[in-house]
């Protein structure tokens, strides 16, 4: 079935087809509102056909957790991801543009000119996805996406498993009061994370300890409460990169040692954390493998070749395996006596 016409759309907007035309395409002198209020109707109204043929080879790549600006590819795993889905999708034929975060924020969605779009940590209500989904673009994501449609696609690791595994590896080395640093944010990750943790507290009868993640506390201050006292935590699994770093600025401040007072685990990409002292143990998500599945997916959506979406709904998300680094900073410690 044909989507809506200029003329559609200017009916809904009450506005001309020239504004309309305007808006879509960026170009004429009309008012913020005025754009945004058109783009938005066009959304509605399903503006945008699938293509079944690319038209600019071009793909896509973004972060859209936050709707402010943020430079994603200062953090390893990000910057990881973009330079392996930059390879695959040259490998195929294919540009790739990775856009600032903060355009998740803005309506340019409505107009940009891609063929599909490689989208990482999607949060639910996510005004970018809900231009694409209206376009017609096809769309791949990195991470379960919070508002996931049937026949959607999606590469992931399994992070209620790997939660599971780091909590097992530091209970094993000797931990009794395990404490989790986890994302605010709405995005899938940060919600599988923390409700694996709070599962494994309560199988284990012991009481939940989430430290919010703060990207700019360097000094790792947040912990204080938590590492001090009589009942203080004796390990931290930090579920993202810069956590690692902040335990051990906590722990030197607070005069606890590493791995005999504190035990820490970070989830980083970063090779620096084999030389920081302790070195520091670590979960990889694989983001090269990860980048190369999503970007094969998004190829063969973009060229049809990916199946109906009842077939591909059946088939699941793409699941790639993290892994475990174990390294001095949640090593055992010997018995006192």
């Amino acid at each position: 079935m044909p989507g809506p016409t200029l003329t559609d759309i200017a009916r809904a907007a009450e506005v001309s087809t020239a504004t309309v035309s305007h808006a879509l395409n960026g170009t004429g002198r009309l008012g913020g509102a005025t754009r945004r209020r058109v783009r938005e109707t066009a959304t509605a109204l399903g503006y945008g056909i699938r293509r079944t043929a690319p038209r600019t080879r071009t793909l896509g790549i973004a972060v859209t957790t936050f709707p402010t600006a943020w430079n994603y590819t200062e953090i390893a795993y990000f910057s990881r991801v973009v330079t392996a889905a930059t390879s695959a999708a040259h490998e195929r034929g294919y540009a790739l543009t990775a856009l600032p975060a903060a355009r998740a924020g803005d309506d340019s969605w409505h107009t940009l000119a891609v063929d599909g779009m490689l989208i990482m940590d999607s949060p639910r209500g996510d005004p970018m996805v809900t231009a694409l989904r209206a376009r017609g673009i096809p769309l791949v994501f990195d991470g379960a996406p919070g508002d996931p449609h049937a026949g959607d696609h999606w590469v992931d690791n399994d992070h209620e498993a790997t939660t599971r595994e780091v909590l097992d590896h530091l209970a094993a080395s000797g931990a009794r009061r395990i404490a989790l640093q986890s994302g605010n944010g709405d995005e899938h990750y940060a919600r599988t994370v923390t409700a694996a943790y709070t599962t494994w507290c309560a199988e284990h009868g012991a009481d939940p300890l989430v430290v919010p993640f703060d990207v700019t506390d360097a000094e790792g201050k947040a912990f204080d409460a938590l590492l001090r006292g009589p009942d203080r935590a004796d390990a931290v699994y930090a579920a993202y990169d810069p956590g690692g770093r902040q335990l051990l600025a906590a722990a030197a401040r607070l005069a606890l040692r590493v791995p005999g007072d504190l035990r820490v685990v970070c989830a980083s990409e970063d090779p620096g954390y084999a030389l920081t002292r302790p070195p520091v143990t670590t979960v990889t998500l694989a983001p090269e493998r990860t980048a190369r599945a999503a970007v094969a997916l998004l190829v063969d959506l973009v060229e049809g070749r990916a199946g109906p979406a009842s077939e591909t709904a059946q088939r699941g998300p793409v699941v790639v395996p993290a892994a475990l680094v174990p390294r001095d900073s949640s090593r055992a410690q010997p018995a006192a006596g």
